[in-house]
């Protein structure tokens, strides 16, 4: 009997409620399930008890800064890829980032394409379309 493949678990972190909303639909159109997250700490908590396929990571927020998450996943010894999304792109903080482990580093607003192949990437998944059947 063939395996079926699962499309990949997405777990966003953002503080504003209207861009999670909009990146949980964009994914959600492209196959993905989604888990969304307000705070840092939730996000921690949850991706310990049941990892995800992706991380998508908002840099600036008002708890938890994505700093703060990124050290706190690799302190727990969670693996999840990254992909950072801010506002206020600054190449010291890319450089900052990718040192710290995330996958990619995007800036707001993001470019869907460009989101997508990062989580492509990230998951190892290439161009799988999700969103239909084989």
């Amino acid at each position: 009997m063939a395996r079926v493949k699962r499309p990949p678990v997405i777990a966003v972190l953002d503080d504003e409620p209207q861009l999670r909303k909009a990146l949980r639909r964009l994914l959600v159109a492209h196959g993905f399930s989604v888990v969304a997250f307000e705070r840092g700490k939730d996000a921690m908590t949850a991706l310990t008890a049941q990892p995800t396929d992706c991380l998508l990571l908002d840099l600036h927020m008002p708890e938890e800064s994505g700093f703060d998450v990124l050290e706190g996943l690799t302190a727990r010894g969670i693996t999840t890829p990254v992909i950072v999304l801010t506002g206020h792109g600054e190449p010291d903080t890319a450089q900052r980032v990718l040192a710290m482990g995330a996958s990619a580093y995007l800036t707001k607003p993001v470019d869907e394409a460009a989101l997508l192949s990062a989580i492509a990437e990230a998951t190892g998944t290439g161009s799988t379309p999700w969103n239909q059947n084989p």
